[in-house]
């Protein structure tokens, strides 16, 4: 049980991610600082000083090495900053100059901190084993390729689908561990549009069906997002089906954000009169949620 807190505290890393990124995105636009720090999620905070001082640096390859080194450096996710920092050192010893709008930058530089975390954790809950890394195992598996199929999708019509782009940066997005990895990923490199992406993913049958859902425009009204949380609600519910394991603590917070969801979804119904709507969500623990009206 002394692996318990560690455990814990991998959760809040996430979080922490997004609020820095948060931070950094909300003041290239402009956006006051106190705004910014009311919507940074509870679980992903550092002490006031620190939120205050992550702003005010600039967003360039300096100011996130002055950031890193000054405020960053003794945090839980500073591993991770100095990993990417590392990698944009080696890419701009290879040459490689990269040409993006700062919005972009910043979107890139999250996905990369994600990553490195998601390996991070993966490698952790190995090392713990059981029970407890049976079951994380195939939740943060499934969570790299969802952010690998994302990164890819999001990527059409920005720079980062540019054919020299896609080797040099959209590949180190691209997490190393997964059920894509590595014969998908590889295939990922290569796509330049959703034909192709659906095409990369016929090999994966776990995944061709909730592409198709979005190929499609939408199954009954149902996103390729309602897709992914519909499939994510089943893995995190069966973590509680275990015993003597740790993913039952990921399992409730994800799940708690699920529910989230659902009352930020029915409260826009209700706001905008689309009352008709208000069951189009993903249930959690329901008896009628698609998985368990199969199994009658």
């Amino acid at each position: 049980w002394n692996l318990y807190p560690p455990f814990l505290d991998f959760i809040t890393y996430e979080y922490m991610i997004e609020n820095v990124m948060l931070l950094l995105k909300g003041t290239i636009s402009g956006r006051d600082i106190n705004e910014l720090m009311a919507q940074c999620h509870p679980l992903g905070m550092f002490r006031e000083s620190t939120m205050r001082a992550i702003p005010t640096f600039e967003s360039s390859p300096k100011g996130y090495q002055d950031l890193y080194q000054t405020v960053l450096v003794d945090t839980p996710v500073g591993p991770y900053f100095s990993l990417f920092l590392q990698d944009s050192a080696d890419k701009a010893a290879d040459g490689h100059i990269r040409n993006v709008l700062e919005e972009v930058e910043v979107e890139i530089i999250k996905s990369t901190l994600i990553k490195y975390w998601l390996e991070d954790f993966y490698q952790f809950c190995e090392s713990i084993g059981g029970d407890t890394f049976t079951m994380m195992a195939e939740i943060l598996r499934v969570r790299a390729d969802t952010n690998a199929i994302n990164i890819t999708l999001n990527s059409f019509g920005t720079p980062l689908n540019e054919p020299s782009m896609r080797v040099a940066d959209r590949k180190r997005l691209y997490p190393c561990i997964g059920y894509l990895y590595p014969a998908g990923t590889q295939m990922l490199i290569d796509v330049a549009d959703e034909e192709g992406l659906g095409r990369a993913l016929e090999f994966f049958p776990q995944y061709s069906g909730i592409w198709n859902v979005h190929s499609f425009g939408g199954a009954g009204d149902k996103s390729i997002d309602d897709a992914f949380y519909e499939r994510d609600v089943q893995m995190l519910e069966l973590a509680f089906e275990g015993q003597m394991h740790f993913g039952v603590f990921y399992a409730y917070v994800k799940l708690k954000e699920q529910e989230i969801r659902n009352l930020v979804w029915i409260s826009e119904c209700i706001l905008q009169q689309q009352k008709d709507e208000i069951n189009k969500f993903v249930p959690v623990f329901s008896q009628h949620a698609p998985w368990r009206l199969k199994k009658r």
